[in-house]
């Protein structure tokens, strides 16, 4: 019998600080709020096993470790090569929660394929106006540092359109979530450019200022 806290230690000992090496928006703050957000979200789904979905949600961001492009594989190829994780999982619930971490990519080609995948790309989405900006303008202010504030709103808005605007490619995959109102109101911010403008020169200001 799997002891659930004896793997939270684990999880808040080993795996959590990793997220202090990646950039602002995806620390130990964003980690926790997604293992948080998956387990309240498994309360829908008595069949989901917590301790799979807890190491899926810890362990889904580690790959950013060699850059954004591919950090959904690399974490899953970090699931399957952590031999600790033996000592709790065997050998398919091991790729389960890889496929779990993988799948979580709002990007991604394909619809999760197990509910841990879905679980966890939905408490992935933290869909919160100040929240999103603050978070796309520190990734911008990080990689890409030569633009100015007029280049970093234009960088911005094209990703936020891309990504949240009617037709962009996040999907939500949980209908207990209450991510599909919260996307309704982002997208209404995202057609009222001057409160959008407003936003983002507010959070750029206490970001750079």
């Amino acid at each position: 019998m799997r002891d659930f806290n004896e793997i939270m230690a684990f999880v808040e000992r080993e795996i959590i600080p990793r997220y202090n090496n990646f950039d602002k928006g995806h620390g130990t703050d964003h980690v926790q709020t997604v293992i948080s957000q998956a387990l309240q979200l498994a309360q829908h789904y008595p069949e989901v096993d917590t301790c799979l979905l807890l190491v899926a949600a810890a362990y889904h961001d580690l790959g950013l470790v060699n850059g954004r492009e591919h950090h959904h594989t690399d974490s899953a190829r970090i699931v399957r090569e952590d031999e600790r994780l033996r000592q709790w999982f065997n050998e398919d619930e091991i790729n389960t929660i890889a496929d779990a971490a993988e799948d979580h990519r709002a990007s991604s080609d394909h619809e999760p394929r197990t509910i841990y995948g879905r679980i966890v790309a939905e408490a992935d989405r933290i869909i919160d106006g100040e929240t999103i900006v603050r978070r796309a303008l520190q990734y911008g202010l990080k990689h890409e540092p030569g633009l100015d504030r007029e280049g970093q709103y234009r960088r911005l808005m094209e990703h936020m359109r891309e990504k949240y605007d009617y037709g962009g490619y996040l999907k939500l995959w949980i209908p207990q979530s209450d991510n599909a109102k919260r996307l309704e109101e982002f997208r209404q911010l995202l057609a009222d450019e001057p409160a959008f403008r407003h936003l983002f020169d507010t959070i750029y200001n206490q970001i750079t200022i």
